[in-house]
């Protein structure tokens, strides 16, 4: 039997490649002649530069930037295994994490950071970048990622503006002349599974303000200012992608990266997927097992073992997810190529205890799976 595991991380409790691996523990004590092949995945938010990493065998760097809050983080990225692609996570420099919940204000916080980890993979002579931007503390439409790569905001007096999304209502103009040259060339494939707008009632400013520690009022007041930064950049770089679906990610880097380079928005996992060459891994294979820390029916809505489903049902292979915890709606999946769901939770137990004990129960769930799945083959002779 061959079998190829491609899990999600579980967030909080297991990397991708974690969960891959106690799958693989479980399921061998069921079939131990099985051929296992684990493909580690992500869809562009937390754990993408280890799984990809991971998949094609390469390399992680270590980056020291400029946080959210401007204050130095050492960040991680990577180059895959082709030597020649660069995949960095939003999140490792401008993330929510990285800012303590009683200093979260999205009027203030930057994406000077990732911009700063886009121009390292340049510097490393890295022609192709896979930029995952979820998880982002940030609401400044990508003006920090512009501003590391060389663009200038300047208000009325022609004066620099301070990073964050609120200075953004005094935006009088785009200085691109300094803009890094590289990016007229580079390939950027753009991690995006929203397709928000910039502004308005499904805005940046309006569905994620909130989550970042604005209050109504600075929802008002960001979205007014985002609306500016549109106005201007669409004179300076003559594009008009405000509205275009993913301008409102990761507090509007979406809009950013639309503007100031060649990138181009993709589902997250179908960026990882291709990367990792998984559809040529899923020829052949018997059985497919994926998962991911919750599921329910925002999973329906692409997330990575609905990815993962695709492409195994283009080549008829069954496909089993083992998740952390089953939500409402999760039954949604079962129409898009995922044949059983399975919780690891045997019991009830508090959700610390869950995390804590993730590798533990993830095994022992494969286990119990590929128990059921060979009392199915006992019956079927």
């Amino acid at each position: 039997m061959r079998i190829l595991i491609a899990p999600d991380s579980f967030k909080g409790s297991l990397s991708a490649l974690a969960a891959a691996e106690a799958m693989e523990r479980g399921l061998l004590t069921v079939f131990p002649e099985a051929s296992v092949t684990k493909v580690p995945i992500a869809d562009g938010g937390e754990g993408t530069v280890e799984a990809l990493v991971a998949a094609t065998g390469g390399s992680i760097r270590r980056t020291l930037v400029q946080g959210p809050l401007l204050e130095p983080v050492e960040a991680i990225w990577g180059i895959l295994g082709d030597g020649v692609t660069a995949v960095i996570e939003m999140a490792a420099a401008s993330g929510l994490p990285l800012v303590p919940r009683d200093r979260r204000d999205p009027r203030l916080t930057s994406t000077i950071g990732t911009g700063q980890l886009i121009k390292a993979a340049l510097d490393a002579g890295l022609g192709k970048l896979i930029i995952g931007i979820g998880g982002s503390a940030t609401n400044d439409g990508g003006t920090g990622m512009a501003r590391a790569l060389g663009a200038r905001f300047l208000d009325a007096n022609d004066r620099e503006l301070p990073q964050g999304g609120s200075a953004l209502a005094g935006l009088a103009r785009i200085d691109l002349g300094g803009l890094d040259h590289r990016l007229a060339t580079a390939e950027l494939l753009v991690a995006c599974d929203v397709d928000n707008p910039l502004t308005g009632p499904r805005g940046a400013s309006a569905v994620y303000g909130p989550q970042k520690g604005a209050s109504p009022a600075m929802v008002a007041e960001l979205d007014a200012a985002l609306g500016r930064f549109a106005q201007v950049a669409a004179q300076a770089t003559g594009r008009d992608v405000a509205r275009r679906d993913g301008a409102g990610a990761a507090g509007g880097l979406g809009a950013g990266l639309l503007f100031f380079t060649q990138a181009r928005l993709r589902p997250g996992v179908e960026i990882v997927l291709e990367a990792t060459g998984f559809e040529a891994l899923v020829q052949g294979t018997d059985l497919v097992i994926t998962g991911e820390g919750r599921t329910d029916a925002q999973t329906a809505m692409g997330k990575a073992p609905v990815g993962v489903a695709a492409v195994a049902q283009r080549w008829g292979v069954p496909v089993l997810c083992l998740s952390g915890g089953l939500g409402e709606g999760a039954e949604e999946v079962l129409a898009l190529g995922i044949g059983a769901l399975m919780s690891i939770v045997p019991q009830a137990m508090p959700l610390e205890e869950c995390m804590a004990r993730g590798a533990e129960l993830t095994e022992a769930a494969a286990a119990r799976a590929c128990r059921l799945l060979k009392l199915g083959a006992a019956l079927g002779r």
